[in-house]
Order: structure tokens, then sequence, then C-alpha cells
């Protein structure tokens, strides 16, 4: 799934010229050559939309199926990637003139069909909303958790009920699936949308404050959809951005299609409206900026994307390599800054449960699907140090080898690795390495999205174990050999 077209070559694509003949060639070979069907580009054009058309109607069935079938979403992922493949191929024969277009359109028509129900694999954005409307009451999210008594009133119908009369919620499950807690005076039994309702929010302040500004306008009956629109809103801005970069630098603008047509964006940006696709938005504008010349508003953007999900933090060493002391100044500043509020409104109670989810996620090695690659070699115990080891290891190389005019070679190395080395089973986290992908043109790292997602939905199962370890091992693999092809054509013209 990688372009092997040397950079010059792709430069000469994007302009819509042919390069010009070696010397000693024939004018007739040349002309021979480069001589194309006359309407080859505009067909190439309607097979790409009818396939962006295809993989809409993919992500529409999955979203919209009987979310009580537990088949349908890996089904529906597979089948989605399926179409995507092919679809990007054909992309890459989209006349130039045409190219910018339809990527938009597709982006457009794969997030409408994202919207078309509600979440389809996580409950994540129940939290969202719910921290939202707490916070446009005037309360802080971190001073109380969603089962509290003390909030009663702010409860909407789609995110909290009542247990029935036997005390169990199966009359009335939610869409994204119903978490039911006793933490409440009296021991009953409360009924939500919202996952760990007993426990204080996970989020940084950025991300909270994304909460309140999405939940600002709708009213509290407004559900799923308010963040589904932000995140639809979200994935064609990055679309956008990419786009304009691709035409500045005068590459073929079909390779924005690698994030507006991803399933990944589809399912976790957009219906899922995960938060980290605002991470990934500020990560990358983190980056043009800094490339831009702007140190100061790119440490200003990137502590903002730090403080949206953390996650973002290991891009640091690609960016690291201009002004440090500014960017990080201004990264740590705006960090603090957004955290202002609620440290004045909550004191320490800002950790919410983040301590206590690192330990619940299984991030010390043990017993957990963490860092598969590293346990098929190592006793579980060591791997959580040995993943620390390597870490830092692949930071360093990062910051000592990252081109200044070229950081998100860095950037797709550093997420990518860490992707691969932690194993994190939650496919959302991808959303941050594709971006990346489309700078970098390592589109080999795609293949990270797909096998994090069959991660998530098989996670325990009797087979879970077995596909982490075949999945992984097997984008490792092509990982390596991606690297080897692409050093050989520059080994023979040196």
């Amino acid at each position: 799934m990688s372009e092997s077209t040397p950079r010059r070559a792709s430069r000469s694509h994007a302009s819509g010229q042919a390069g010009s003949s070696p010397a000693g060639s024939s004018p007739v070979g040349s002309r021979s050559q480069g001589k194309r069907p006359p309407h080859a580009g505009t067909a190439a054009a309607v097979v790409a939309l009818a396939l962006v058309a295809l993989l809409a109607v993919v992500v529409w069935w999955t979203v919209t199926a009987d979310p009580s079938a537990e088949w349908v979403s890996p089904l529906g992922t597979l089948a989605a990637w399926t179409v995507f493949v092919p679809a990007a191929l054909v992309a890459r024969r989209i006349p130039a003139r045409h190219a910018a277009a339809v990527v938009l359109l597709g982006s457009f028509l794969v997030g409408a069909a994202a919207i078309a129900a509600p979440p389809a694999t996580s409950n994540d954005s129940a939290r969202y909303a719910w921290d939202g409307i707490v916070q446009k009451a005037g309360i802080s999210p971190y001073a109380h958790f969603p089962a509290d008594e003390a909030l009663r009133p702010l409860r909407p119908a789609w995110l909290f009920q009542e247990a029935g009369p036997d005390g169990t919620c199966h009359t009335n499950p939610f869409p994204t699936g119903t978490e039911t807690t006793t933490n409440i005076p009296g021991g009953s039994t409360l009924c939500t949308a919202i996952n760990r309702p007993a426990v204080p929010t996970v989020y940084p302040a950025v991300a909270e404050l994304y909460f309140l500004a999405v939940r600002l306008i709708p009213g509290s009956e407004v559900g799923f959809i308010a963040f589904q629109l932000a995140g639809l809103i979200l994935s064609l801005a990055i679309t956008a951005a990419l786009l304009a970069f691709l035409r500045r630098t005068g590459r073929p603008a079909h390779q924005a299609m690698w994030w507006a047509w991803s399933p990944l964006v589809a399912f976790e940006a957009i219906n899922g409206a995960h938060v980290d696709a605002l991470g990934a938005a500020l990560a990358l504008a983190a980056g043009l900026l800094l490339v831009g010349g702007r140190a100061l508003g790119s440490g200003m953007v990137f502590g903002a994307a730090v403080a949206t999900k953390l996650i973002p933090a290991i891009n640091a060493p690609a960016l690291l390599y201009r002004r440090p002391v500014r960017f990080v100044a201004a990264a740590v500043a705006t960090f603090a800054a957004a955290y202002v509020p609620y440290v004045l409104a909550s004191g320490w109670a800002v950790l919410g449960y983040l301590p206590e989810y690192l330990r619940s996620e299984g991030y010390d090695g043990q017993d957990s699907p963490r860092f598969t690659l590293l346990k098929l070699v190592l006793p579980a115990s060591w791997a959580g140090p040995a993943a620390l080891v390597l870490l830092l290891g692949l930071a360093l190389y990062v910051w000592r080898t990252t081109n200044a005019t070229r950081p998100w070679d860095g950037q797709v190395l550093m997420v990518g690795g860490t992707l691969l080395i932690v194993s994190p089973s939650y496919p959302w986290y991808a959303l941050l390495l594709i971006p990346f992908v489309v700078l970098s043109r390592r589109y080999e790292f795609t293949a990270i999205a797909p096998v994090l997602a069959m991660m998530y939905f098989t996670g325990a199962e009797p087979y879970g174990q077995l596909i982490a370890r075949l999945g992984l091992s097997a984008v490792a693999v092509l990982l390596v050999v991606a690297t080897v092809a692409r050093r050989r054509p520059r080994q023979a013209t040196t």
C-alpha cells in the first residue's frame, strides 16, 4: 500500500506534465510511452467515486445494523478496509484538476454515512456529552462523578435512566451499551450510557474545553449527534489542511484520501466521535507551523494537543529541532494555562481517574493485551520496562535524524512505532498517525489501524491474543520490507 515512485516522479505527476525523455531516446518512443487514452483520467475519477460510494454504503450498514450482533462491527470494518485499498489505488489516476474535489466529495459521503446512527462500538462520547453538560451548568467535571446524586437534576434521559422493577437495566438499553452502578444512596441501580459512571473524568483540560464548546449551543436533549457532527467538521478540516499543504508543495491532491476516506476516520473520528481527532488536528498543525518557521505558535498548538489526550506528546522528539527552548516553553505554558480554571475550581482533583486508569489498562505489563509483540519473546513482567527502553531509543533516533523540512517522517515513525510496541488495542489511537502517513507518504503504516480494530473487537476472546500476535507481527514485517524497498533506490543512485 505504498507508493514506490521517487519524489521527483511524484512531483512530475502532480504538475500533470510528463518527465523529459532521457538523452538519446527516440521522440516517437517517448510520445508512445507517455500516451494515455483520452478519457482514462475521467474514468479513474468515476471509478474512484463509485468505490468511495460503496465504502459509504459499507460504513452506513455497519453503524446502522443491530448493535447487539457482535459480528457486525468486525465484518463491517474488514469490508470497509477491503473497499478502501482499491479506492486508494484508483485514486492515484484521478486527473490533478479533479483530484481535490473528488477527495472532498468522498470525505463528505463517507462522513455522512458515519453519522447515520449513534456510535456503534464505543460509548466514550457519552462521557464527553456529560462533561460538557456539567460544565454548561457551571460545575467542574473533575468535582463529581456521573452517578453522584448531587447532579441528578442535570441527567438527560438519553444518558441516564432508572433501573427496572427487578433492579436490572435490560428494559431500556442504550445504543452504545448500558453501564450500571450501585454506588448511589439506598443501593439502587442506575442505568447509564456513560463508561465508568462511578469515577471522575479522565480527560485533560483542552478536551474538557472542547466538550463544553460542543455542548454550549445544543440543549441537553440533543444526543450523540452533536459530537458526531463535531467529529465530521474536524475530519473535513484536516482534509482541507492536507489538501492545502499538498497543493502548496506541488504534490498530488489524491494523497489526502488516505485520511479523507479512511475507514478509521469514518468509524472512530466521526461515528465514534473520539476526541483523538482534535488531538490529531492540533498535532498536524504543530508540525506544519514548525516547518513554516513559527516555533512559538507550533509550541502553543502542541501544548494544546497534549492537553487534549496526552498521547500526542509522543510527537515531541520529531519537533525539537528548531528553537527547542522556545517550543518547549510555549507548549508547557499552554498546557498549564488550559488547566488554570479547573485547578482553581477543583484543586488536585483535576488528575481525575487518570492514575487509576493507567493501572486498570494494564500498562504495568502484567496480564494485559499491552506489549503484545514484546511478550512473544520476553516474560510479561519484563515487557513494560523493555517497552520503555525501546521507546526511549526510538525517541532518541527520531530526534537525531529528523529532517527539518520533513518532521512528519519522524512523527509517523514515532507514533507508529509506539502503537506497535505498546499495542493499545484502541483503534482510535491511530487517528494521530494517519495525517503523518499522508505527509510522509509512508502508507504502509496505515495497516496498523485495522489490526488495532480487530484487537479491540476480539479482546480477551479465545482467539483474541492469537489475532493480536499475528496481526501485529504481519504489520512489523510489512514495515521492515517497505523500509528496505524504499532505501534500495537511494543506494542505487549513490
